[in-house]
């Protein structure tokens, strides 16, 4: 996996940065705590069989990212973001009034939300979207009315669970992980209660309905993480009854620290993620500005090493750290290698 360090154009320099006597050497990449682990690992191993500087990788959080992603094409500005969502209509919409237009974006595979506890903490080991619903929502149904939620014990609403206190430890609002988390199970779970249908039933719309089935309470018993996944863990590492959402590959790697439960009947592994069996995964992505490439040496090199079949493929080492390899990465690979923009472009 040799390659050869491109040649800075003084056009392409000029029209990426006018005044500029030079571009950096180093690709600069921000976003997902949950793409971190992966492209730290990439931007190692490319540091270390290419010929180009090893990339910076920044943490922050999807939206962070794609926010610095978004702000301008220049040196000054980033090359890649990482996000664990796929880029929205408003931050497509934001980039492009700051000069950001041709975006490539890359698919590198598939992560599970997993929901842990402490190995040796009560017997949290099965849930459904119902019962992290019932925990967490701000409203719930009780009775037949939607009330504020009163649960304070997980065996209040399923018997089966343990009668422990509620302590939930969720992503913040700005990691991609949220609105997955949102998705596929608050709003699973609020729809299976019968919260949504009584929600409408009482009068509000359905828009009015869902953003209420994503709201969470906020008397201590579901905390915000805005940090990475390390401050999850030693939050749970902190609280007996706590239970954490981390991505599969955090997890896998403190199996010492962490036991984890079935959702829906399903445990969450490489194997049901690629399946679609386990109900909780999402792809993960990184965006690249076309307008970098062949400015910011090593770029489009580095997009191609990162999706290459030998790092991203079954059996290479983002799937021993836990990403479920893109049943389509040949596609991938593809679209990289002939700078596809969103958009159909290139």
């Amino acid at each position: 996996m040799s390659l050869l360090k491109t040649t800075v154009s003084a056009a392409a320099l000029a029209a990426l940065a006018a005044g500029s006597a030079a571009a950096r050497d180093n690709v600069q990449v921000a976003g997902s705590s949950t793409v971190l682990p992966y492209a730290s690992i990439v931007a190692e191993l490319f540091g270390d069989n290419t010929d180009f500087p090893t990339p910076v990788v920044e943490s922050g959080g999807s939206s962070s990212g794609l926010k610095r992603f978004c702000e301008g094409v220049g040196e000054n500005t980033i090359d890649v973001a990482n996000a664990s969502r796929a880029i929205r209509e408003k931050e497509i919409k934001a980039c492009a009034e700051n000069g950001v237009t041709d975006i490539i974006e890359v698919r590198i595979g598939y992560d599970g939300i997993v929901f842990a506890s402490q190995q040796s903490g009560p017997a949290f080991t099965e849930f459904q979207p119902t019962d992290i619903f019932n925990a967490i929502g701000a409203q719930v149904l009780k009775d037949g009315e939607i009330v504020a939620n009163p649960h304070n014990s997980w065996a209040e609403f399923n018997s089966d669970l343990p009668d422990a206190e509620i302590a939930m430890f969720i992503p913040g609002t700005k990691h991609g992980t949220r609105e997955v988390f949102e998705e596929k199970v608050l709003l699973v779970g609020c729809e299976e209660t019968g919260a949504m249908k009584a929600m409408m039933d009482g009068g509000m719309s359905e828009d009015d309905a869902e953003d209420a089935c994503l709201d969470v309470r906020t008397d201590g018993k579901s905390v915000d993480i805005d940090g990475d996944y390390t401050e999850t863990l030693a939050r749970i590492d902190a609280n007996t009854n706590g239970i954490g959402v981390f991505g599969l590959a955090f997890y896998e790697n403190n199996t010492d620290k962490l036991k984890v439960a079935t959702m829906g009947g399903v445990a969450p592994s490489t194997e049901t993620i690629a399946s679609g069996e386990y109900p909780v995964s999402r792809p993960l992505y990184f965006y690249v500005k076309k307008a970098h490439i062949g400015v910011i040496p090593g770029l489009k090199e580095y997009a191609q090493f990162f999706v290459a079949d030998e790092i991203a493929g079954p059996g290479g080492p983002l799937s021993n750290y836990g990403l479920v390899s893109d049943p389509e990465l040949a596609e991938v690979q593809s679209a990289v290698a002939n700078e596809k923009v969103m958009g159909g472009g290139s």
